[in-house]
């Protein structure tokens, strides 16, 4: 049986919605806390903090590991806002040939376009005239755990 790679699952931010978590005011500090300081936490609203344009904005879950060396990792959750505007070198949803990739963008002053991936092993792809090519979304923030070293390459 032949591995298929599953395009992007995407995600709409329902409208209203909200996940409110505790919220450290004051800041945190890596050091040690001092026993003394009684902090006073608050609460945030995620959704308002990482979803700007609500109607514009997706969720996906990312698949491969063509931008590891953008800390974007397999099974991490991004951000995706179509509203914005793209500009040189963002980290962008594309819509290729019937495929979805996140890639770097790259224009060249001669106005080519090339998709590139944060891992060397994969080359940058110039996109021809001919492919059937949509900037489809630029990524705003990556969701991923923050435990590197147990990530394999």
């Amino acid at each position: 049986m032949k591995n298929e790679i599953k395009p992007l699952d995407f995600y709409a931010i329902r409208e209203g919605s909200y996940l409110e978590v505790p919220y450290l005011d004051d800041g945190l500090f890596a050091g040690f806390p001092s026993p003394a300081e009684d902090h006073n936490l608050e609460a945030i609203d995620l959704t308002s903090e990482l979803v700007k344009h609500p109607n514009t904005t997706f969720l996906a879950r990312v698949v491969g590991d063509s931008m590891i060396d953008a800390d974007i990792y397999e099974g991490d959750i991004i951000i995706v806002d179509r509203s914005l505007e793209f500009n040189h070198n963002d980290v962008a949803v594309c819509f290729i040939n019937g495929e979805f990739n996140i890639k770097y963008v790259e224009k060249t002053a001669e106005g080519e376009l090339y998709l590139v991936s944060a891992n060397p092993k994969y080359p940058r792809m110039k996109v021809e005239p001919e492919d059937h090519f949509t900037l489809w979304g630029v990524v705003t923030y990556v969701i991923h755990q923050p435990n590197p070293r147990n990530r394999h390459r």
